[in-house]
């Protein structure tokens, strides 16, 4: 299983960090041994502004040691190919994007499934966008299996309640997703490594992991030999 230690900016410097350049924290996450990171620009994921210029920079001097995911909220086509022209391995559409069938479609024909992972955001066993309080009629499994159909690879999986919370990612909804065979990746709510583990027990590709690291409670080179075992 792949560890994505993720860099959230907000207002200019890594969110729930005492560190200030992201990508100062990236480096160290490769001199500790990262492969990836997962890049948020939270501002635009929330509405209130944007770090464009900063993501710029970022995706230029991450890309020459770590893999670089980025996340947030991706949702119009010239923003996907703004970030994977920077640099981007991987981008991830958004939730509201992905429901898309459309445009999920083009965006698989122009760029490869290796590029791009679906977003699959969800609440109370219903697909919801994040920041969005409503859910869809729709649920995590059917929206995954309509983006299997156009060619999508690899989910990245959220449950909104626990994003950010401590409290434990979803593997039972994680594991539904997997058993149609797409990569999942799961996001929101990792505390520990015995979380970790389970994710890997659970048959996941990857497990997103933020707050729980910049808070110290376990480092990263504990994570990667977690998900090494």
């Amino acid at each position: 299983m792949e560890l994505y230690p993720a860099v959230d900016v907000q207002g200019g410097r890594v969110a729930r960090s005492a560190a200030r350049d992201p990508l100062a924290v990236a480096r160290q996450f490769a001199r500790t041994g990262a492969r990836w990171v997962h890049f948020v620009d939270l501002d635009r994921a929330l509405g209130t502004g944007d770090n464009r210029e900063l993501a710029r920079r970022f995706l230029a001097g991450a890309r020459e040691e770590l893999n670089v995911q980025v996340g947030g909220a991706l949702v119009t086509e010239t923003a996907i190919a703004e970030m994977l022209e920077w640099g981007a391995t991987r981008v991830v559409i958004g939730t509201r994007a992905t429901i898309d069938a459309t445009l999920v479609s083009r965006l698989l024909v122009r760029y490869g499934a290796d590029r791009l992972a679906v977003g699959i955001d969800a609440r109370n066993g219903r697909v919801a966008a994040r920041g969005s309080t409503t859910a869809m009629e729709l649920t995590p499994v059917e929206l995954a299996r309509r983006v299997q159909s156009l060619g999508a690879r690899t989910a990245i999986y959220t449950d909104a309640a626990r994003d950010g919370a401590l409290s434990g990612p979803d593997l039972d909804g994680a594991r539904t997703i997997v058993a149609l065979g797409l990569d999942v990746i799961v996001s929101g709510g990792v505390a520990s490594l015995d979380d970790l583990r389970g994710a890997a027990n659970a048959g996941l590709a990857g497990a997103i992991v933020g707050r729980a690291l910049h808070e110290g409670r376990f480092t990263l080179a504990e994570a990667l030999a977690c998900v090494a075992a």
